[in-house]
């Protein structure tokens, strides 16, 4: 290949790893999107489970509540049974029993009461926790839905550059030799999307290895294509 042509086809490589190298990052840039809203819609899942656990505690003090009542009633019917059951006694000593047993039967059900008005009181706070988290839930939602929006927007834009990208690479191809196209891609694809580096300070754009001065001037006589020797991309002087 003479020397103006291979010169050519360098500077034709190196056109195309600037698009090839935005190509690269914008796909790494959509493959993580995905993720990105996973963890958006984790992080909101997992506010709503708040709010679910706090209706949980208030369905289940409501259900502890009815039961207290229930059982309130029962002590109430008790004690009316015990208190029928006073006339028909005959000793004093009877008298006295039944009178300590309807004491302790109604102490019972004082227990029962309070224990209601506490489950009232303890309502009312989980209520209003409750509007305040749906409050706070609602505000939540909306952010979580604009950052949602602004990812799949950016998903858009990262679309529509890439089939920009995609019209202009194709129209660079054709100047390249197509022996030397299949191993420029093949580096691209094994070295994370860069092919072709330039040599600055004596050192590959690349891995940053020493470049010998007897291989920079290799590559300046443009004789052939010159590979760094660890990395193995190709080298370029940016005169």
């Amino acid at each position: 290949m003479a020397i103006v042509d291979l010169k050519t086809q360098i500077t034709a490589l190196v056109k195309l790893q600037e698009l090839d190298s935005e190509i690269y990052a914008l796909n790494n840039e959509k493959t993580a999107k995905p993720q990105e809203i996973k963890a958006l819609e984790i992080s909101f899942e997992s506010k709503k489970l708040g709010l679910a656990e706090l209706e949980k505690k208030s369905l289940d003090l409501q259900k502890q509540r009815k039961e207290k009542e229930l059982e309130l009633a029962s002590n109430a019917e008790v004690v009316k049974k015990l208190q029928g059951q006073v006339y028909s006694l005959k000793t004093n000593k009877e008298f006295q029993t039944m009178q300590q047993q309807i004491a302790d039967t109604k102490a019972d059900g004082s227990v029962i009461e309070e224990k209601i008005l506490l489950s009232f009181e303890e309502s009312d706070k989980i209520k209003s926790q409750i509007e305040q988290e749906n409050l706070k839930l609602k505000e939540d939602e909306k952010i979580f839905f604009a950052q949602k929006n602004n990812v799949q927007a950016r998903v858009k834009e990262i679309d529509e550059r890439l089939s920009q990208l995609d019209a202009q690479r194709k129209q660079i191809i054709p100047d390249i030799d197509a022996k030397m196209l299949p191993e420029y891609e093949r580096i691209l694809h094994s070295r994370e999307g860069l092919a072709i580096v330039t040599v600055k300070n004596n050192s590959c754009g690349g891995c940053h290895m020493l470049v010998p001065p007897q291989v920079i001037n290799l590559i300046r006589m443009y004789e052939h294509i010159i590979t760094c020797e660890m990395c193995n991309r190709i080298l370029y002087i940016n005169e």
